[in-house]
């Protein structure tokens, strides 16, 4: 039998399809790290000139300086849920789904048409510091991985590791803005009030689904590297 050979076609289409995921990444990436430094600029101006961080002349100049381009660039995210979907990458497309359309919630249904409860919270300035980092570790790891030259120790720990504080940090935030928008939402349409409970419910079997599914990665991740050491 001739020897196998793998069709010029397979080997391009392997290579289009690696630099644009390394191409996706590092660009969301930079918009995340965009992102942070919004939050860390107009966090460190709060502190020093606004009653000190998190107060509430800080959380209004970080929501002016980042809602739109927050709004934007998560928006972008939607691709993800396209990339699970056809195949792209391997990621479970029910899991994905799930962290996208919340975050577009967040961004487009609560802090774009709700800004008199969300300008002022520190709730909206820690939402956006636990997003931010955990996606400039989260996008630039999938570049290293993509890459030739592999995972720094470092971005490995930071990438299965952060998240056990920023999760929770997140998730926290984004129940509370939730929360307080029900009153003027109800206001607009009973319904709509209605429907943010409804959406607060499924925050918990939310949180453990997307919780227990990152620690099953850690402790896949750090198994691995635990057999490299030994071998």
């Amino acid at each position: 039998m001739p020897p196998s050979t793998t069709p010029i076609n397979e080997i391009n289409g392997a290579y289009l399809k690696r630099q644009y995921l390394i191409s996706y990444n590092a660009i969301s990436a930079a918009l995340w790290f965009g992102v942070l430094g919004r939050v860390a600029m107009w966090g460190y101006h709060g502190s020093l000139y606004k009653g000190g961080w998190l107060s509430e002349g800080a959380n209004e100049g970080v929501y002016e300086a980042s809602e739109r381009y927050t709004r934007l660039t998560q928006t972008l995210a939607v691709m993800e849920v396209v990339h699970s979907f056809i195949g792209v990458v391997r990621a479970p497309v029910l899991t994905t789904l799930m962290q996208v359309a919340s975050r577009l919630l967040l961004v487009w249904g609560i802090a774009y048409n709700f800004p008199q409860t969300t300008k002022n919270s520190p709730a909206y300035t820690t939402m956006l510091l636990a997003w931010s980092v955990t996606e400039v570790i989260r996008y630039s790891y999938f570049v290293f991985v993509l890459g030739a030259k592999g995972v720094p120790k470092l971005w490995t720990w930071l990438r299965y590791n952060t998240f056990l504080v920023l999760y929770p940090l997140g998730v926290g935030s984004e129940t509370w803005l939730i929360y307080s928008a029900i009153p003027p939402a109800s206001k607009m349409d009973e319904k709509y009030g209605y429907a943010l409970w409804a959406v607060l419910a499924t925050y918990i079997p939310g949180f453990y689904t997307l919780f227990t599914y990152m620690l099953k990665q850690r402790r896949r991740v750090l198994r691995v590297g635990a057999e490299k050491k030994q071998n």
